[in-house]
């Protein structure tokens, strides 16, 4: 049995030392909001933190965390869904088939914890999911209304052919 610390619970799971920390999560201990997508740790849809940095669970095998290690998965992020990041994703529409936004609500939930003012460079630098459905400029557009505060005013401005946005 290995000892696993996931979302401030320490939980006993029975896995061999190899297999991946989102097998760990999904079957073991039945928290499926982190996703499986291509099991490469390319696409992101796994994203979780380990000590508070974004991490692809997929590639990540059990044995490779310290004893000490904390993960938070997207059910540890906000039991009701209150955190700001999440409000932001609700009020702007951000999933359309929602697979991978689990997994980008934690790459931007890092993002923020690290820079609470990110520049265009750093969202690009830290959010590298590949969403299907291409709701990077809903993703961006979230973000920027975490950091501005105001989810009434976030919105995605729409640059017209002659120059002009509504």
């Amino acid at each position: 049995m290995t000892q696993i610390n996931v979302n401030n619970t320490v939980r006993s799971v029975d896995a061999e030392a190899d297999t991946p920390l989102l097998w760990v999560i999904r079957e073991q201990l039945g928290l499926t909001g982190t996703k499986y997508g291509c099991g490469m740790a390319l696409c992101g849809a796994c994203t979780v933190h380990v000590d508070g940095v974004a991490t692809r669970s997929c590639a990540i095998p059990l044995a490779s965390l310290n004893a000490t290690a904390k993960v938070v998965t997207i059910e540890g992020l906000s039991a009701d869904g209150s955190h700001p990041v999440q409000k932001a994703w609700a009020a702007l529409d951000v999933p359309q088939c929602g697979f991978c936004q689990s997994g980008m609500i934690m790459a931007a939930t890092a993002l923020l914890r690290e820079k609470s003012h990110p520049t265009e460079a750093d969202i690009d630098a830290a959010m590298t999911n590949i969403c299907r459905c291409g709701s990077y400029n809903r993703v961006r557009a979230a973000i920027h209304a975490v950091v501005s505060g105001k989810l009434s005013d976030a919105g995605l401005k729409i640059q017209h052919v002659d120059g002009s946005s509504t």
